[in-house]
């Protein structure tokens, strides 16, 4: 069809933020910090290259995911330790927070709950922002590389290393369950230290090469009991492509912290959200 006359006067209307977050509940970042002062490490799990696990991290104890040997990113699901069927919501999220998360900001839980499950309280990839082609990191945008969108752009190539199938597998081991069980839990990810974006032209999403380097880290303080679930990216620091053996792969360190006894005095778990549950008349 051809353009309509008042199409610039379209085009320039401005936009509006869907969910203004002035009256969104702040994390209390001050206690956090001063929490910080005290950490003592209680755990760490190395997730392999190429491959998931799952960690533990009780309700007010911090956990910090570490590049430790080469640019490397990693899909990350939460869990709510106690139902595992509150999980991480990215979609919601990206609505709250943006398309990229970093200090300060949470990652909220699954309808009927929409509670933060956790803060991100240190980020050493925060001086990133928004690069010129419009990327950042720590993405909320993709879903995670899968088995399935790979076997339908290759002609029906099997590859079981995607990320998908890694949380699958990892998650299948910890609880206990079959894969097939497994599966249905798995759900979209924080791309940890993925670097990410919408191309202008076509809306495209896209990734490039990761700034993250040995030593870079994101912390998170756990609201909640979680179960974690990592996986190490086939796709390495995705510079080129995911969901191969080509990339160059390198594992990923989650640490577990405990703050001291009396680091949180007055901090309560968020209780689940204060939605009545009846959807009207």
């Amino acid at each position: 069809m051809s353009e309509p006359k008042d199409a610039d006067a379209r085009r320039a209307v401005k936009p509006v933020i869907c969910y203004p977050v002035e009256t969104l509940p702040a994390p209390d970042m001050a206690m956090y910090a001063r929490a910080r002062d005290s950490l003592s490490k209680v755990d760490e799990v190395l997730v392999p290259a190429r491959d998931a696990r799952c960690f533990s991290v009780p309700r007010g104890h911090f956990f910090r995911i570490t590049s430790v040997e080469g640019a490397q990113v990693g899909d990350l699901n939460l869990h709510n330790a106690q139902d595992v069927s509150e999980r991480f919501y990215s979609g919601k999220t990206r609505a709250l927070h943006g398309t990229h998360l970093t200090t300060g900001q949470r990652m909220w839980s699954s309808f009927p709950h929409l509670r933060p499950m956790a803060t991100i309280t240190q980020d050493t990839l925060g001086w990133y922002g928004i690069d010129p082609f419009g990327g950042s990191v720590h993405d909320v945008i993709g879903t995670r590389c899968d088995p399935y969108t790979h076997a339908l752009l290759s002609d029906g190539g099997q590859y079981h290393h995607c990320c998908h199938s890694n949380l699958t597998r990892a998650l299948s081991d910890h609880l206990g369950v079959s894969r097939a069980e497994a599966e249905p839990l798995v759900h979209d990810v924080l791309n940890v230290f993925m670097c990410t974006g919408f191309t202008r032209d076509t809306g495209q999403y896209f990734m490039k090469a990761s700034p993250v380097r040995p030593g870079d880290f994101i912390e998170l303080f756990a609201e909640i009991d979680l179960l974690g679930n990592l996986s190490a990216c086939p796709g390495g620091d995705c510079s080129s492509e995911h969901s191969s053996d080509a990339a160059s792969c390198h594992p990923l360190l989650v640490e577990v912290f405990k703050p001291a006894p009396d680091a949180l005095a007055g901090w309560n778990p968020p209780a689940a959200n204060s939605y009545d549950g009846t959807h009207g008349p």
